[in-house]
């Protein structure tokens, strides 16, 4: 009896460890260049578009349903087709990266709403409890570890940028880790180059401030 006891609690105490570890994921990790991330795309469930759709329809340019069927995986497939330009990897600090685009690309095709607003005010309103909430809802389907994705948040023709929340996220507990919110100027021929720019900047600003979040969360 008591050789059983001791081995069900020596058990129980292995069990414990392995799962701690597994579902620890902290901002260190983030920032450390060994632990494996993987790129889920970029979310636009949350995107308003400041402007007129009717306006975009007389100039023959984009309608609101070509977000959600044109524009949307064009901008996912640029990080597969011109990876040296949307280089997640080397804005993270990593040799390379896992890449899961079903995650993100299962909630855009379910996008349903209209993403113009004629409103500032609609802008710019998501908090980082927000991006909390939408990522404990998530379907990661089976994905583990650390996941990487944009929460678009706004997009500004009249300001020249768009505007995402750089997030990484504990995907076996569906939580954040760290999340921050960056803005990116857009430029380009045409209506994809023109906003795809935008992801590039958002890449590159966030490769700029690497270290100096890396330092914060890694001081003894």
């Amino acid at each position: 009896m008591k050789t059983f006891t001791k081995f069900s609690w020596l058990i129980a105490f292995i069990i414990c460890i392995v799962t701690k570890t597994a579902s620890a994921q902290t901002k260190a990790d983030v920032f450390n260049p060994k632990v494996p991330v993987t790129w889920l795309g970029i979310d636009f469930t949350q995107m308003k578009f400041l402007g007129v759709e009717s306006e975009y329809k007389l100039k023959g340019e984009v309608l609101n349903s070509d977000f959600v069927g044109r524009y949307i995986p064009a901008w996912a497939n640029l990080f597969i087709t011109e990876p040296k330009t949307y280089d997640v990897a080397k804005a993270i600090h990593r040799d390379s990266v896992h890449f899961a685009f079903k995650v993100t690309e299962k909630v855009n095709n379910a996008i349903t709403k209209n993403f113009f607003t004629e409103k500032r005010a609609d802008l710019n309103t998501l908090k980082e409890k927000d991006i909390q909430e939408l990522v404990k809802n998530y379907d990661f389907q089976g994905q583990k570890g650390i996941g990487m994705m944009f929460f678009v948040e706004s997009m500004d023709k009249s300001a020249h940028s768009a505007g995402a929340w750089v997030t990484f996220i504990n995907m076996n507990d569906k939580t954040v880790i760290f999340t921050v919110y960056k803005a990116g100027d857009s430029r380009g021929f045409g209506f994809r180059n023109y906003w795809a720019h935008s992801w590039y900047n958002i890449l590159k600003d966030f490769r700029s401030d690497f270290s100096s979040y890396k330092n914060s969360f890694t001081k003894n």
